[in-house]
């Protein structure tokens, strides 16, 4: 009797494990959006705006986790047609500035921006996108929720569309509810260059952005995407581009991008970026931060040279951001 009794305590007990067991185990969707603009820079050159976004959430539509971040990076060029931002500048978000953003002192609630934007965030959590865009707001656009406003003043469309977008973008990739979600990003005036007297020159912005969710430290999920905001300008400085086209993502031009004619294992960026992506889930920080690479920043493990023979630098600065 006495067994029995044990037994059927100990099944009870297992059995009441079950629902917490499912419920932390349930798998939540990850996803990225990116959305840039260029405009002219006061001092001559460009300036590239890039608000990006990333969030995770379960079958019902409901955000999980969300993290929002921006940043502003100008690449300036003189009356000469000569750049006077070096190419190899790395420029910080938003978030990265912190007190160095310089809002607070402008703020009526004295919230510095990457506060504001957490504070959104954290309103984003535990709703769907549709329960988020029927927020409340006064006629300027700013949050008429009493407890958003007191950590939130900018205008709801700073970041509204962020989110609806990386929640429509949202794709499983590993991720389970209750991951740490994580924002990177790697931002450059690479490929930069000064105009010729037969040569336009050229600004660029090239920011690589990714979501990285975790498990303690290890990677649970992983998406990653690239934008070049490009311009051209002459030998007086004058820009030649039209500010207002719109600014795709690599993962959105897709094949358009032409990498897989000249690759060697015919992939293209999105492709191969999804599979490092693959490739370090499951894996610590510590791990995919230290993955091989030669001197070209080139992969030379084997079993990721099946997926992604381009160069992976940035990529692994992201891990080593988030790493730090």
């Amino acid at each position: 009797m006495r067994k029995i009794l044990a037994l059927t305590l100990c099944l009870i007990m297992a059995l009441s494990c079950i629902p917490a067991m499912a419920e932390e185990a349930a798998a939540v969707n990850t996803g990225l959006s990116i959305a840039t603009s260029m405009s002219a820079a006061k001092n001559g050159g460009v300036q590239v705006t890039i608000n990006f976004t990333a969030v995770t959430v379960d079958e019902a539509g409901v955000i999980d986790a969300c993290v929002i971040d921006s940043l502003q990076a100008t690449v300036g060029v003189d009356a000469a047609g000569q750049l006077t931002t070096d190419p190899a500048t790395l420029f910080q978000s938003k978030n990265e500035l912190g007190d160095g953003y310089g809002m607070r002192k402008a703020s009526s609630i004295q919230k510095e921006w990457n506060e504001q934007a957490a504070a959104f965030a954290a309103y984003c959590v535990g709703k769907t996108i549709d329960e988020v865009k029927a927020m409340p707001v006064t006629e300027s656009g700013a949050p008429a929720d009493a407890d958003l406003a007191a950590g939130c003043t900018m205008g709801a469309y700073n970041f509204l569309p962020g989110v609806e977008a990386a929640v429509a973008n949202a794709q499983p990739a590993g991720a389970k509810k209750g991951d740490a979600l994580k924002l990177a990003h790697v931002t450059s005036a690479s490929g930069s260059k000064s105009a010729a007297a037969d040569a336009a020159g050229k600004t660029q912005v090239y920011a690589t952005i990714s979501a990285i969710t975790l498990n303690g430290d290890v990677i649970t999920s992983c998406v990653i995407d690239a934008v070049q905001a490009s311009a051209a300008f002459d030998a007086t400085g004058a820009i030649t581009s039209d500010l207002t086209a719109p600014v795709q993502t690599k993962n959105q031009i897709g094949d358009g991008y032409g990498m897989r004619k000249a690759s060697a294992i015919g992939k293209e960026w999105f492709e191969q970026a999804a599979g490092f992506a693959t490739f370090i889930t499951g894996k610590t920080l510590t791990e995919a931060s230290g993955i091989a690479v030669n001197e070209g920043g080139y992969p030379t493990d084997a079993d990721l040279m099946a997926t992604t023979t381009m160069g992976i630098g940035d990529f692994l600065g992201l891990i080593q951001k988030i790493a730090q």
